[in-house]
Formats: structure tokens, C-alpha cells, sequence
């Protein structure tokens, strides 16, 4: 069922903004430059602070940095909000940003900006971006600003299916039970994001307002000894868990319990995704044959019926 949802496969659209087609990493002297916002989300009641961080890696002296803030909403372009260089040092876009945004440097390499006594109005994505001359060099992936009492809720599980036909296998990465919407779902192997033959499906919403994402891997046959993990980042915290080798496959396909459980997640072995199908179908099939009796009957009374009528009368 879930793979009706990925349709319109890509990343998740929430985090990739138009903005960020700009960003790229530039040598600063002999490292480069990144931005790194490891908050995909930011999740928190109406006239609380927001706090986002931005760590700055590869510039030598970050103290000096001009460190940039934008505000991006779908409906719109990027916002520009305000810039600092040290505490002494903040501009504004406009003055009545002063109260509803403040910006602080922490150590050797981290700014956070902090949206104050938050409103609906104040949701969107933040970046953060830094300035070098008159043009903008690199951007923050961007953390999503969520205005909501009702908190975060970690994945309720996680699992890995397998799939094998003559030359290929597939993995099928479930993440469900979450909120807020926002996640990010990757694949690595050996250290190494994985992108070739990857297709993140959209989140898509349940009935108990929380929400669930779907991704799978492509590789070759041959590549079945290759560890591949399928990894989750999301407010409430980030896992990694792997498909099964070719040797658990073996082995747990004799045993009844074909799941590993480790915390809150769930690892499924042997061919589960065939056998969630077959399931599907089975019913599918019983609800089928059920409309195909209750049709038959039908009619038979409709046929039986007026052949009373006519004999009465006669």
C-alpha cells in the first residue's frame, strides 16, 4: 500500500528550498567551508523561544565571520533577517525584528539564532548563511520552525525489508508513527552516503495525525555482502539500522520469530515484503469471493421470488 504513496518520489520538500540551489561549499584558505544544521525540525508551543544552531566548519576565524539568517515559507522567497558578527555587532533587516529575533555565537563554531514569543505566523524554514564580499557562499540546510503544543513522538518503528529477483535485490525502508512530519532518511554504506538507485518516497499522514515515510535501495546482485544501512534523522532523535545479510536470511527463514527487536525499532528477515503482499492480496481476494457470494444469492431470490408469485396465481 505504501508504495502507492511514491508516486512522485524525491527528497523531502520541506527541506529542499529553492534558496538552496544556490549553496556550495567554497575553499576558504586550506579547508572548505560548511554550515551544518543538524535540526531538521524545531518543535515548540505558541509564545515560547525557538532556538536553532548553525556549526560553521572551515572558517579560520569565526569570531569575524558574518553569520547570516534567512526565514524561507513556501509561498515566498527568502527572507533576509539579520546578520552578526560578534554581540556587539547585530544588524536587522528591519527594526521590529529586534524583538522577535536575537542572534549569539557559542565556542569556537556554533551561532544560534532564537525566534521569540512564537506565533503561527512565525513557522517556516531557517537558514542560516555566510557572507564573504558581496555575494553568499554557502547555506545551511535549513531547520523547519514548528509552532505546536503537542510535542515530538519518535518513530513507533523501523524496519527493513528485502526483496530478490534474478540480478537484483531491493530494500524497502519503513520509518512510521512519527511527528513532526519533517525527517530526513538516507542510506550509507561504509561510511558513505549511498544516492545512486535511492528513491525517498513523500510522508504521508494517519488517521492519528502522525506520520510515516517510506525509501528504497536498488543494488546489484553481486553487491549482497556490501553493509548497507538505512539511517533516520529526526527531532527526536536518529537511528541506523541495517537490512539482513544473506546468512541471517538463511538462518532466521527455519525460525518462527523472523524479527530482531533492539529498543523501539523492528528488523524483519527473509522475503517479509512478499509475504506482507501475498497477505494483502490473500484478502483482497476474501473480500472478492465474499461480494461474489452475497451478488449470487441476490440474485437467486430474485429468481425464486416471482416464480412463487406465479404460482399463487395459477
Amino acid at each position: 500500500m505504501f508504495l502507492l504513496r511514491w508516486q512522485q518520489a524525491g527528497a523531502l520538500r520541506m527541506l529542499l528550498l529553492p534558496v538552496l540551489a544556490l549553496a556550495s561549499a567554497w575553499s576558504h584558505g586550506e579547508a572548505q567551508v560548511l554550515l551544518k544544521q543538524h535540526q531538521t525540525s524545531v518543535t515548540q508551543g505558541k509564545t515560547k523561544t525557538a532556538r536553532i544552531d548553525c556549526i560553521a566548519e572551515g572558517i579560520s576565524n569565526f569570531q569575524a565571520a558574518y553569520i547570516h539568517w534567512y526565514r524561507h515559507i513556501p509561498s515566498k522567497g527568502p527572507e533576509w533577517l539579520l546578520y552578526i558578527k560578534s554581540a556587539e555587532e547585530v544588524g536587522y533587516d528591519q527594526d521590529s525584528y529586534k524583538s522577535k529575533y536575537s542572534a549569539a555565537k557559542k565556542g569556537k563554531n556554533v551561532c544560534t539564532l532564537s525566534v521569540n514569543d512564537i506565533n503561527p505566523n512565525d513557522e517556516g524554514t531557517y537558514c542560516c548563511a555566510y557572507w564573504e564580499g558581496s555575494s553568499f557562499k554557502v547555506f545551511g540546510s535549513g531547520t523547519k520552525l514548528i509552532v505546536s503544543d503537542k510535542g515530538t513522538s519518535a518513530p513507533k518503528s523501523y524496519e527493513v525489508l528485502s526483496s530478490e529477483n534474478e540480478n537484483k535485490l531491493t530494500y524497502v525502508c519503513l520509518v512510521e508513527k512519527f511527528y513532526p512530519e519533517v525527517i530526513r532518511v538516507t542510506w550509507t554504506e561504509g561510511g558513505d552516503e549511498v544516492i545512486d538507485n535511492v528513491v525517498n518516497g513523500e510522508v504521508w499522514k494517519s488517521d492519528d495525525d502522525q506520520y510515516s515515510i517510506g525509501s528504497w535501495l536498488t543494488v546489484p546482485k553481486e553487491n549482497k555482502n556490501k553493509k548497507y544501512l538505512c539511517k533516520y534523522e529526526h527531532e527526536s532523535n536518529e537511528q541506523s539500522f541495517a537490512p539482513p545479510s544473506t546468512q541471517d536470511l538463511t538462518k532466521t527463514a527455519e525460525k518462527q520469530d523472523c524479527n530482531a527487536t533492539s529498543g523501539n525499532s523492528r528488523i524483519f528477515y527473509g522475503d517479509h515484503l512478499m509475504h506482507r503482499t501475498a497477505y494483502l492480496v490473500y484478502i483482497v481476494l476474501l473480500l472478492k469471493s465474499s461480494m461474489y457470494y452475497v451478488i449470487v444469492l441476490f440474485f437467486v431470490y430474485r429468481m425464486r421470488t416471482p416464480a412463487k408469485h406465479h404460482g399463487k396465481k395459477t
